[in-house]
């Protein structure tokens, strides 16, 4: 009797622990990214406790995939990385018959995404923006004058003028794949090269206006512009936008712009995917099927003002935003915008030590 207690307890034991698992859900997602109330309808719709944890680069994301066992059900990379990723096998094919929101997304856009992720097999467009800037409307005009239009990468990429602007705080991404290409561009290189001497020269050119950016960091940027603790970021069109949400809110007096430089912009895109070794598939599932509900779609894009590829959410998302040309790019900016380069990994090395010598200088 008493070795049937134990073996008893041991599998009741073993039953509870399979059961929390089936019923706990593990989202690794980048910060600042989703609405206030989504997990919560999430979990009352389907029972599944969510665990959510956030990162603020593809790099920290990228380093816990390729080591394995990460306990993620979900994770967002963005979509050159996804790319690099499935190659190394770290994402699972998508089972679509348990996805029938696919049909709310826009043709055009996973499209556009399925040049990381043949057939959209593996992952599907959580979100989508650009890489601009966002700047301090009255602090840059107080430095540059009133007259002065901020449209172009002069504003960081200048030395004399973004010297101007040091005082009140210039900050860049914490992102080589996005800064350097950036400068490239603007130097009138291809911001997709993968030259060895083209990533010098960005590289160079960023060393040029080192001294006048205060930090690079790439999610602190959010809450400085809204405070006005600093006046100039290159960041993520979404998270400019947020920013000045917030200095609405707070009513503290600062104005913030956000601009597709005229040079061009990065455009990427933002996926959901479910780690090969996912504990929980099932649910992933059942949470990326609900995130492309129209109504959970329009209310992620309301709350963190970022583009969505979901046609369905369109008539739900406030017209504020639908018609901001700085969220949703005209068809002359959408000309200038490029895609991400996937690299291998030897350029990948390449990029990192020449963004550790721009950060330090050594």
């Amino acid at each position: 009797m008493k070795k049937l207690l134990m073996l008893s307890v041991a599998l009741t034991m073993s039953a509870s622990a399979t059961l929390a698992q089936e019923t706990t859900l593990n989202i690794y997602n980048w910060s600042d990214y989703i609405a206030e109330d989504t997990l919560e309808k999430f979990t009352a719709e389907t029972g599944i406790k969510v665990v959510y944890d956030v990162y603020d680069s593809n790099e920290v994301l990228e380093a816990k995939m390729l080591t394995g066992s990460s306990g993620y059900d979900i994770v967002v990379p963005t979509s050159d990385f996804l790319q690099r990723q499935i190659g190394a096998g770290v994402y699972q094919p998508l089972d679509k018959s348990l996805l029938p929101n696919l049909a709310n997304m826009d043709v055009d856009l996973m499209e556009g995404a399925a040049n990381f992720d043949p057939g959209n097999e593996h992952a599907v467009i959580y979100m989508w923006g650009t890489t601009g800037i966002g700047y301090n409307v009255g602090m840059v005009a107080e430095r540059l004058g009133e007259d002065y239009e901020v449209n172009s990468w002069d504003l960081v990429f200048d030395p004399e003028i973004v010297a101007k602007l040091a005082d009140c705080g210039v900050s860049m991404l914490d992102a080589p794949s996005e800064m350097i290409p950036a400068a490239m561009n603007y130097l009138g290189l291809d911001p997709r090269s993968t030259d060895a001497a083209d990533f010098e020269a960005g590289a160079a050119h960023l060393e040029k206006v080192r001294d006048s950016v205060r930090y690079f960091h790439s999610s602190q940027y959010i809450n400085d512009l809204a405070n006005g603790d600093t006046c100039v970021a290159v960041g993520w069109s979404g998270d400019v936008f947020q920013a000045m949400a917030r200095a609405e809110e707070a009513e503290n007096g600062v104005e913030i712009g956000y601009v597709i430089p005229s040079e061009g912009a990065l455009q990427w895109f933002d996926m959901m995917a479910i780690p090969v070794d996912a504990p929980n598939p099932e649910a992933a599932h059942k949470f990326i099927n609900f995130i492309m509900d129209a109504q959970i779609t329009a209310d992620i894009t309301n709350y963190v003002w970022y583009a969505n590829a979901n046609t369905a959410s369109m008539p739900l998302v406030d017209e504020e935003i639908t018609s901001d040309p700085g969220i949703f790019p005209t068809a002359e900016a959408k000309e200038r915008l490029w895609g991400a380069t996937v690299y291998d990994a030897r350029t990948d090395r390449t990029i990192t030590r020449l963004w550790t010598r721009v950060k330090t200088g050594q």
